[in-house]
């Protein structure tokens, strides 16, 4: 069999947890920073890719904006970087007493600093490169509408779309420690990212780069002509709107889809010891009957 069974899985994620609290700081910092830098990767393809696509609906949009925006993911989970959102994983270890509550905040709270750093770098990186004056500043007038549309969210609408993201993302993850290779891992990353974009939710650490590439965006020349905005939403992309309207209610529903619908859930059902028999049955019965 060329995966491994949901029990299996399971255990290899505690693993990788108990594992990731024995990161040094230099290490969370370097790692985290390449994740930011590879999500960043993956929105900016995401943005060019989509930024002229409308004329064939925005369903089908969004669908090539998430299967581009994939990339990101497949290159976290593939070269071993560190992702505050996939790190929500971390509570099914925690929860089974592996390791301990100061190691998970430690964890969580320098990858997240990382992959701001990462995200925001690379969109200040973006800005320089005059990009955002391709196709008559098309590109880079995309870049600031998707930042005044996700600014604009109310705080409520942009916890429950971080909510749905991160149990997507986590979703990923998760099936990536089923997998056994590089293709079947890419695969796995594909799906649940592509759905949470496709959906338009929102992702913590993607934000940390469309936000600041788009406010970056509007001092390149032509992009404001060029996204004919109001001037009421022009003005509502600054630095206050991106952390308390998006950032951080994002960010906390990131961890609550995470944590509770994937972590939780799936500690309940594979990781529990009391449970470890039975579910090693049922899981024999599924395979049986599947014929793996």
């Amino acid at each position: 069999m060329n995966c491994f069974t949901p029990v299996e899985a399971a255990e290899n994620c505690c693993k990788a947890q108990v594992g990731r609290v024995k990161l040094g700081i230099g290490q969370m910092l370097s790692l985290g920073f390449l994740a930011g830098c590879y999500i960043a990767f993956g929105a900016n393809g995401a943005t060019m890719a989509t930024h002229d696509l409308t004329s064939l609906g925005a369903g089908f949009q969004r669908f090539m904006f998430g299967s581009v925006f994939s990339m990101g993911l497949m290159m976290v989970v593939n070269n071993g970087a560190e992702l505050f959102t996939g790190n929500s994983l971390m509570t099914t270890a925690y929860i089974d007493g592996r390791i301990s509550v100061a190691e998970l905040l430690r964890n969580w709270f320098w990858v997240l600093l990382a992959n701001l750093a990462g995200s925001v770098f690379m969109a200040g990186l973006m800005y320089y490169s005059g990009l955002w004056k391709f196709n008559n500043a098309l590109l880079g007038a995309y870049a600031l509408k998707i930042a005044a549309t996700k600014v604009s969210l109310t705080w409520s609408e942009a916890f429950v779309r971080g909510i749905f993201c991160n149990w997507l993302v986590c979703i990923s993850v998760w099936m990536c420690f089923v997998a056994k290779d590089v293709i079947s891992k890419c695969a796995a990353a594909y799906v649940g990212v592509m759905t949470f974009v496709m959906s338009n939710f929102e992702h913590s650490i993607a934000n940390m780069f469309f936000l600041p590439a788009g406010l970056f965006a509007k001092y390149t020349p032509g992009v404001i002509e060029a996204a004919k905005l109001p001037q009421a939403a022009l003005d509502g992309v600054n630095w206050t709107n991106i952390v308390f309207n998006n950032w951080i209610p994002v960010t906390l529903g990131n961890i609550v889809g995470g944590t509770i619908f994937v972590a939780g859930f799936y500690w309940y059902s594979y990781v529990r010891k009391v449970q470890e028999k039975e579910v090693n049955e049922v899981c024999t019965v599924m395979q049986n009957k599947s014929g793996i």
